[in-house]
């Protein structure tokens, strides 16, 4: 693993095991960052491993949960990254079809920065992603 995020050569990582989903969210991230590259991993178990052998310097600038993910939810991966310093300043987000407040405060507890309901259309999904965007200062506030 050679990535490393930098304003120059931004990475996300994303956990996502819907596949549309991951396209749809990876087109919008593009949009406001064209250089973006995204890391994938489609389910949480591959999420965790993945993540935990980044190394300091290969950290990405943002990492995307989905809440429901196979094997390991993304409230899981938050309470595992959270006992591990080297994820502290990287900001992380989860979004979902959930809605469910119990879900959203699990993971804002967890140290999640925000919880995002996955929007039913593409200009809510791009709007969502460049609000992502702003938690690695990759964007500004609308």
């Amino acid at each position: 693993m050679s990535e490393t995020a930098s304003p120059n050569n931004p990475f996300v990582f994303l956990a996502e095991d819907d596949v549309d989903d991951q396209e749809l969210l990876i087109e919008a991230l593009a949009m406001y960052v064209p250089a973006m590259r995204v890391r994938i991993a489609s389910n949480g178990k591959r999420a965790m491993n993945e993540l935990l052998a980044f190394a300091q310097h290969e950290m990405p600038c943002l990492i995307i949960l989905d809440y429901n993910l196979p094997e390991v939810n993304g409230g899981e991966i938050l309470k595992q990254l959270s006992s591990e310093s080297r994820f502290h300043n990287v900001p992380k987000v989860v979004w979902s079809t959930s809605n469910s407040p119990l879900y959203r405060q699990i993971c804002l507890d967890l140290g999640a920065r925000a919880y995002f309901v996955k929007p039913s259309d593409i200009k809510g999904i791009e709007k969502m992603a460049q609000e992502m965007l702003v938690y690695c200062d990759l964007v500004a506030h609308s």
